[in-house]
Parts: structure tokens; sequence; C-alpha cells
């Protein structure tokens, strides 16, 4: 019982240290990720923009997001931990409602039939976009 409660403060502690203030985001949202890159000696930080397909493990500390983008005709995709050291902020640049919560199927579609079957969301609550969260 002791070593239970035990285990869960350090959790719990270590929850509260590595969890960084993170903006809403779902899958169908664009989003610019600001990653640090370290080249040589100095820091750079480097955007990556893309459409969210995925979200797993929730909103904890292990959460991650995959973030699809097409480059030169060719799509990239990372899987981003979004309480990463190395993320320095995400901004949500566009919200879109999609019927799906895992987005995979938009590997095989073209662009415009990606654009069709996203809805852009208007009014309400969303019209505070873009929304910029920097880490502490």
């Amino acid at each position: 019982m002791v070593l239970t409660l035990r285990i869960m403060d350090t959790l719990a502690l270590f929850t509260q240290k590595y969890t960084k203030k993170v903006p809403d985001m779902n899958p169908g949202d664009t989003v610019k990720v600001y990653q640090k890159l370290k080249e040589g000696d100095k820091i750079r930080v480097q955007p990556f923009e893309g459409i969210i397909i995925a979200r797993k493990h929730g909103k904890g500390v292990s959460g991650t997001i995959t973030v699809r983008k097409v480059s030169a005709g060719i799509g990239v995709e990372k899987v981003i931990p979004i309480h990463a050291p190395t993320v320095d902020k995400i901004v949500v640049v566009r919200r879109a409602r999609v019927r799906r919560a895992k987005l995979y199927y938009i590997r095989d579609k073209a662009a415009k039939e990606v654009r069709r079957k996203m809805k852009a969301i208007i009014g309400g609550k969303d019209r505070e976009v873009p929304e910029e969260v920097k880490a502490e």
C-alpha cells in the first residue's frame, strides 16, 4: 500500500515537472510545430507545418501527434511528442472538423480530395485561431 502511494506520488511529480501547456488540437487541424535542433554548437528552431492525422496516448506526458505534409510531391510524416523538451511551441493554424479519429486514409488521397473531406470550423469559440502557446 505504501509502495503504491509512493509510486503514485512519483508519477504525479514527474507529470507536473514535464507537462507543458499545449493548445487544444485534434486530428484534421493544421498545426505548425517549432522544434529546436542542435547543429554543432548552435541551436536553431525549425518549423514543420502539416495536418494532424493521429493523436496517441492522450494529453499526458507521453502524448504524441502525427503530423503530415506534402513537400515537393513527397509525403512527409513526423511523430512528435507534444511535451518533449525539443518542441519549442505549437501553433494551431487552421481547425477542421473530420469524422474520424485517425486520418491514415489521407495518405492515399490527393490534396484536393483531402481539403474537400475536411470542413473548416467557422464561428463560435473557434474564432481565436491562430492559437499560440509558448512552452515554459
